[in-house]
């Protein structure tokens, strides 16, 4: 397998850094744009092998489909094909397989699709037999993945009597769900969310001309590469809106605790490493679970204990990010704890560290890169299967050698 080899620069450059396309916003306006029927193209899409599996799959005449370790595009589409006459079959990788959909395929059951899991129960792939779907109230579980809520919401406006959705306990990721329902508004669509109900009418959807802003997540990186440069680092992001949607905006609040000030300008939004952290980090990470990563080896590489919590879902994700960052950090000789369910800790233990570590990367983009600018505190480190990050930002190590580091391929 082909691995990487990261090292630090004496100096971090000062970089411009043009960011990818938000890859949420992108696999949205698709399937808004396809249930409108709009003649116009999403502008700006993202590169990313998410959104290429979607696109694909939206333009293309088959009726089988394998969206390999997209989870995005799994669950969308499997909500999206319900309501489209057909035969369809959705599978992907063997990852994905191991992946849970059984409450999205148990809610569209609910309002008449017909749906047969051909392997494992409760899990990809799956067999769609498309029809006319009839909407009612369903009860779904708040803590569930938002992606289950947002397939279900896009496609509501189009079923008979559209949807109500009563939203069981605590809402995880809720900003995700204001994403889906902001954009919903721009194709037309009226909608309430009240308490824990969201209820969207079936109703017209208009097309519009859609331009995609770029990536909060993958800025994320780069307030960390800022955060472990050190005291007077500066880089600019192109491409971020300043009153963006995202919930992973919260990201520039969150880092001015450690130590990157950040402030819009003409150039784009500029970061500076001011040097000035807290003692301990602790945050509930329910609304911003991809934001996980970056925060727990940014605080470690810093000295900073932490306690995060909140994040229930990663353990779904494309590995099981709790696990997977405890067995990473040790090789960097930080030692995380968790309680196994929703959180991770970590009290300023260490340990001895391995020489040049190879850290894995369980075909996780966001380990790849979370881990990545370790190497500015911790020195030359490997990253195994690098070519993981194109399900999120594929021109990351580019961007990484613009900034002054150097990155060695290795087959």
């Amino acid at each position: 397998m082909q691995t990487l080899t990261i090292h630090p620069p004496d100096q971090l450059k000062p970089a411009i850094i043009d960011l990818p396309s938000s890859k949420s916003i992108s696999n949205r306006l698709l399937i808004l744009n396809a249930l409108s029927y709009s003649p116009w193209p999403v502008k700006n899409l993202s590169d990313s092998d998410d959104t290429r599996a979607l696109y694909t799959a939206l333009h293309s005449n088959a009726t089988i489909f394998n969206v390999g370790a997209a989870g995005t595009t799994m669950r969308f589409l499997t909500a999206f094909l319900s309501r489209i006459v057909g035969e369809w079959t959705i599978t992907g990788s063997e990852r994905m397989k191991e992946r849970p959909i059984g409450v999205l395929v148990d809610a569209l059951r609910e309002i008449g699709a017909k749906i047969d899991y051909l392997e494992k129960e409760g899990y990809p792939p799956l067999k769609i037999f498309g029809s006319s779907l009839q909407g009612k109230t369903l009860e779904l579980p708040g803590n569930i993945s938002s992606q289950y809520i947002s397939s279900l919401l896009m496609i509501a406006p189009r079923i008979s009597n559209g949807l109500t959705l009563k939203l069981i306990g605590d809402i995880t990721s809720r900003p995700y769900i204001h994403l889906t329902l902001k954009l919903m508004e721009q194709y037309g669509v009226k909608s309430v969310w009240k308490d824990d109900t969201i209820t969207v009418p079936e109703q017209p959807m208009t097309p519009v001309k859609v331009k995609v802003e770029a990536d909060w997540s993958a800025a994320s990186y780069w307030f960390q590469i800022t955060a472990l440069g050190g005291s007077g680092i500066s880089v600019v992001l192109k491409g971020l809106d300043r009153y963006s949607l995202q919930g992973d905006s919260k990201v520039a609040e969150l880092f001015e605790s450690l130590g990157v000030k950040h402030k819009f300008s003409q150039k784009g939004l500029v970061l500076t490493c001011t040097g000035e952290t807290t003692n301990r980090f602790v945050y509930n990470f329910t609304d911003q679970p991809d934001l996980a990563q970056t925060f727990a080896v940014t605080c470690a590489c810093l000295g900073i204990p932490f306690h995060l919590t909140g994040l229930h879902t990663l353990k779904i994700k494309e590995t099981d990010r709790i696990t997977a960052l405890i067995n990473e950090a040790r090789k960097l000789g930080f030692v995380f704890t968790t309680n196994n369910v929703d959180d991770l800790c970590w009290d300023g233990t260490k340990e001895e560290e391995e020489d040049r570590p190879l850290l894995n990367t369980y075909h996780d983009h966001r380990m790849a890169m979370a881990f990545a600018p370790a190497c500015l505190t911790q020195g030359a480190l490997q990253i195994e299967n690098p070519s993981v990050v194109r399900k999120s930002y594929p021109g990351f190590w580019d961007d990484m050698g613009k900034a002054g580091f150097v990155i060695e391929n290795q087959d």
